[in-house]
C-alpha cells in the first residue's frame, strides 16, 4: 500500500481539479451508453497474457489462447474475458472491464458504475412497488363487484 499511496494522492489531485489527462471519455461503440468519466488505462501498468479458455465450444475454444487475462500491476487487479472467440473483441472488453473495476476502486461510493447500479437497483423497487399496488387495487375492485352483485 505504501507504494500505491502517491498514485493515489494523484488521481485524486487530478480528479479534483480540472486537469481531463487521467479521465477520458469511453470510445463510441463500445456499449458502455452513458459512461462518461472512466479511468484511462496506461500500457505500461498493464500485463496482458492470452490463455486457453474454458467452458461450452468443444474444439474450437480447448485448442486456441483467445482468452484475455490482464493485470493491472499497481493496484493487482485481475480481469479474465474470454467472452467472445476473437481475440482483439477479447481485449478491448477486458480493458473496459478493467476501467470499471479501477473506477470502483479508486472512487469508492462515488464510482459511476456503482451509482448506475443503485440507480437500476431503484428504478427496479419502485416498478415491483407499484406492480403490488396495483395487484391490491385490482383485488380490492373485484371483491367490491362481488359484494355489489350479492
Amino acid at each position: 500500500m505504501s507504494r500505491l499511496f502517491p498514485f493515489v494522492q494523484y488521481v485524486y489531485k487530478s480528479l479534483a481539479s480540472s486537469e481531463s489527462t487521467f479521465l477520458a471519455k469511453t470510445p463510441r461503440g463500445v456499449g458502455l451508453a452513458g459512461k462518461k468519466d472512466l479511468v484511462v488505462l496506461e500500457e505500461e501498468q498493464l500485463e496482458e497474457q492470452f490463455v486457453r479458455g474454458s467452458g461450452p465450444g468443444g474444439q474450437a475454444t480447448n485448442k486456441t489462447s483467445n482468452c484475455v487475462v490482464l493485470k493491472h500491476v499497481p493496484t493487482g487487479i485481475v480481469v479474465k474475458c474470454h467472452q467472445t472467440r476473437s481475440v482483439d473483441i477479447n481485449r478491448k472488453r477486458a480493458r473496459e472491464i478493467m476501467r470499471q473495476k479501477l473506477d470502483v476502486f479508486y472512487k469508492g461510493e462515488d464510482s459511476e458504475v456503482l451509482l448506475e447500479k443503485k440507480e437500476a437497483q431503484a428504478k427496479k423497487e419502485e416498478k415491483r412497488r407499484r406492480a403490488k399496488h396495483n395487484l391490491e387495487r385490482k383485488r380490492l375492485f373485484k371483491e367490491e363487484l362481488l359484494a355489489q352483485d350479492d
